[in-house]
């Protein structure tokens, strides 16, 4: 696989890695595109091309939401020459799927690996394209039995090297699961904060709260807004941050401690 560190001009970027992107010109096609762009850094023309997928996610850029189309190719090249120009980047390597940990890479290169692989069958799952960045995950859920009803929440954290750093849950009382949902979110953000982390990756498996996280929805449910607000004043003590939305198998850690807290509360209960 084709890396390219960027040169001056973007300074968030400027010591990262990132795939041979380019835009589509005016009346060309987008595999006409991609075969141009290979040519522009390699002088090579591509031998085989592949669409792989295309991909929207947003991505945020400090106070800004920008939506993100992105058509992905895989192309066959017979030379690895690489022309570099001081105008646009600076260095270049050539790496294997497993080698991509401990490299760091931009944002968008990580969110449209991690999407492919995760569509991909009869892979190997478990790469993790973040390993060169300093980013903590915390995964977080909450639930509700009867919805309404006893309720909790669940985090699972990870460091960057892969160790687990904390894992725990808490039970909320009598409430919704979506209640739930927004209060697993300022959970695990308070954890991350008493961790000392400042880089973290919040994931759930619920595509609405990540969403209006986002931006991409408004919260209006005013049970919901003072825990979003909330949230958002607790973010301020994080350099950097995302939300991302994953399934439930691999959110599986937090939804055992959600219903752990819950179990062990009607236990008690009952007894």
């Amino acid at each position: 696989m084709l890396l390219l560190k960027r040169a001056g001009g973007r300074a968030e970027t400027v010591s990262l890695y990132e795939l041979p992107t380019g835009k589509i010109h005016f009346g060309e096609q987008p595999e006409e595109a991609m075969t141009r762009i290979i040519y522009d850094y390699m002088s090579e023309r591509a031998e085989t091309i592949k669409l792989l997928d295309a991909i929207t996610f947003v991505d945020l850029k400090g106070a800004s939401r920008l939506g993100n189309l992105y058509i992905v190719y895989e192309l066959g090249v017979e030379g690895d020459s690489v022309k570099i120009t001081t105008e646009r980047h600076s260095a270049y390597r050539w790496v294997s799927e497993q080698e991509i940990r401990g490299i760091a890479l931009d944002e968008a290169s990580l969110s449209v690996l991690e999407i492919v692989a995760g569509k991909q069958k009869n892979v190997v799952k478990n790469i993790d394209y973040r390993g060169g960045l300093n980013v903590a995950t915390v995964y977080v859920d909450g639930g509700s039995r009867g919805n309404p009803g006893p309720s909790g929440v669940g985090y699972h954290i990870v460091g960057a090297d892969g160790t687990v750093l904390r894992q725990g849950g808490e039970f909320l009382g009598f409430s919704t699961s979506r209640v739930a949902e927004y209060y697993g979110l300022k959970e695990g953000v308070e954890q991350a904060l008493e961790l000392g982390l400042k880089s973290v990756r919040f994931m759930s498996d619920s595509l609405m709260l990540v969403s209006q996280m986002n931006g991409v929805y408004a919260v209006k449910n005013q049970d919901l807004v003072p825990i979003y607000n909330d949230i958002w004043e607790l973010l301020n003590g994080l350099d950097s941050y995302s939300f991302e939305h994953v399934s439930r198998m691999r959110n599986a850690e937090a939804d055992r401690e959600v219903n752990r807290v819950i179990d062990e509360h009607l236990k008690r209960e009952h007894n």
